[in-house]
């Protein structure tokens, strides 16, 4: 392939980035009138200036951008004051995943990242700007340098939109209003406008604020849980829509998703070390779940973590179907795990009391006796709520205490917050390590690290009686502790 050139409408996507703080300055022109003080039209000076700096940059960058697919290698020339030559082997070459916003959408444009596997420099190559059918076409022809033949039932999921029920009992129902909340305050911060001084929010506070707060509160807190479920509902709309997951063929698991940004992630076989059941509080208590591959070649911590998402949340039997189903392991396998000693729960209801329940029922002693006899009462109501959920919470955190071994794989279940149950592939686990703290060892317990070159690169079975921690390992990976059996277990782990 001769060198080619980045799409020319590259240059109006660097554009468009202006259209959220101009939007921004005219709602507040609005909220306040037109009445925008010095720092609010130094702020837009300082857009405006920033819009063409970057926008002369684009162009330049543009004209100077190459690509090209060798006999061998995938070739990219970047750089506007310092030239930059990359390139990758195409047979490294990990993943191919397809994205485009909605301003790539509008302009029918889609971003290719090529990315290696981490063990290869987790070298990727980007290009911001490619028409639609030349991305695919693009992407086409690098997943084809490996041999690969259509696998007969390749579809393992696709959404159904009862599922929805699922997105009000996800980590968007509240941390979506203060993300939304934050990001809000910190833009008018920027314009020097004080939020509180608003019109419309000083006369909603003389109406509500000073009267009726046995009601006021209640209700403002049900208005913001509804607002924050009507954003989770929207953020699981946008992420899942048109969802698929299927084995684009045999030798690739491919993630399909998105409504206004569209995502195509691509994980090779060979690069999957397992897979991740996750089930958070909220969604556990509904009933629901989501499964995450464990793979290598995604990129850094925060890239795998985005990238590693195979299904939304679903029914758990759904989540626990496809979890098994993309390690072709067969349905309605169900390894029994082992318990762990008793002494682990013992230790997980005395952290909830050192960590949470203590200390802040101290602290609301000191401030009550400092202060006002208001906050004893405080301490003593906050002390008799938590005593009982830390305890509830430990025992769970017990119960989803588990390891074992189920065939090829190795499972670890654990978590009380979130309760994830991962399966690793026992040849890809690479090393172990034990760990323990005074505390543990006192105990006769100690923590094993699996590491594999793939997801979080290490997984834990926490709290494992000290006497069975090496046998277990041995048994996940015969051979490779067989010098340190020869020794007491306790002075391998001490």
């Amino acid at each position: 392939m001769t060198w080619q050139r980045l799409d020319r409408r590259t240059i109006a996507v660097h554009c468009a980035w202006l259209v959220a703080p101009l939007a921004s300055f005219v709602l507040t022109l609005l909220a306040t009138g037109g009445a925008v003080g010095v720092r609010g039209w130094l702020t837009l000076a300082g857009i405006t200036l920033a819009f063409l700096v970057i926008t002369i940059y684009g162009v330049l960058r543009l004209t100077t951008t190459r690509y090209r697919i060798s006999a061998s290698t995938f070739e990219l020339n970047t750089g506007v004051l310092h030239r930059r030559r990359r390139s990758i082997v195409l047979e490294r070459v990990r993943n191919v995943d397809l994205t485009a916003s909605p301003v790539h959408r509008v302009l029918g444009l889609v971003v290719l990242r090529a990315g290696t596997a981490a063990s290869d420099g987790g070298k990727e190559l980007v290009l911001d700007a490619l028409p639609r059918a030349t991305a695919h076409r693009l992407r086409e022809e690098l997943l084809a340098r490996a041999d690969r033949t259509h696998a007969d039932d390749p579809v393992i999921a696709t959404m159904h939109w009862k599922w929805l029920r699922y997105a009000p009992l996800t980590f968007w129902v509240f941390g979506g209003v203060l993300i939304v909340a934050g990001a809000a305050t910190r833009a008018l911060n920027g314009l020097d406008i004080k939020w509180w001084e608003i019109g419309i929010v000083q006369d909603a506070f003389a109406a509500f604020g000073h009267s009726a707060l046995w009601l006021t509160i209640p209700l403002l807190a049900l208005g913001l849980t509804l607002l924050g479920m009507i954003g989770a509902i929207a953020v699981y709309v946008e992420t899942w829509w048109s969802y698929r997951l299927e084995w684009t063929d045999a030798e690739t698991l491919q993630v399909r998703r998105g409504l206004l940004t569209t995502r195509a992630v691509s994980i090779e076989r060979r690069r999957l070390r397992g897979s991740r059941l996750r089930e958070p509080l909220l969604l556990r208590a509904g009933g629901g779940a989501l499964v995450d591959a464990v793979a290598g070649g995604l990129g850094n911590q925060e890239e795998t973590r985005r990238r590693s998402s195979v299904l939304p949340p679903s029914p758990r039997a759904e989540a626990a179907r496809v979890a098994l189903e993309v390690l072709g392991l067969p349905q309605g396998t169900d390894p029994s795990l082992r318990k762990h000693p008793e002494v682990a729960q013992r230790r997980r209801v005395v952290r909830g009391f050192v960590f949470v329940t203590l200390p802040i029922t101290f602290v609301l002693l000191l401030l009550g006796f400092l202060l006002t006899t208001v906050l004893l009462h405080v301490a003593w109501i906050f002390f008799l709520v938590t005593a009982p959920v830390a305890v509830w919470m430990g025992r769970d955190a017990y119960r989803n205490l588990g390891h074992g071994i189920s065939g090829s794989h190795l499972v670890i279940r654990s978590g009380v917050f979130s309760r994830d149950t991962v399966l690793l592939e026992r040849e890809g686990v690479l090393s172990w390590s034990f760990s323990s703290n005074p505390f543990s060892r006192r105990a006769g317990l100690v923590t094993a690290t699996a590491a594999v070159a793939a997801g979080e690169q290490g997984y834990r079975i926490r709290d494992l009686a000290e006497s069975d921690a090496v046998d277990f390992a041995e048994a996940v990976t015969p051979n490779f502790l067989t010098e340190f059996l020869a020794r007491p277990s306790r002075e391998v782990l001490g």
